[in-house]
């Protein structure tokens, strides 16, 4: 991953646990064949596009309280 991504999306996202989870959720979906919501002409893997998701408002998160 690159540093200035996890820079970046740190601060759209300030709890590492919470980006944490975002990311790897977004990574497996990715994985598993979702379309990048974001465009690169280079090659970027699922972890870079995830960061690029989040810095970019593309993808978002919601807490949820017991």
């Amino acid at each position: 991953m690159r540093d200035e991504y996890i820079k970046e999306a740190q601060k759209v996202i300030q709890d590492p646990n919470i980006l944490i989870n975002v990311i790897s959720r977004r990574v497996k979906q990715l994985r598993r064949g979702s379309r990048p919501l974001v465009e690169s002409l280079e090659k970027l893997s699922p972890e870079d596009i995830a960061l690029r998701e989040v810095i970019e408002g593309k993808i978002s998160y919601e807490l949820h309280t017991p």
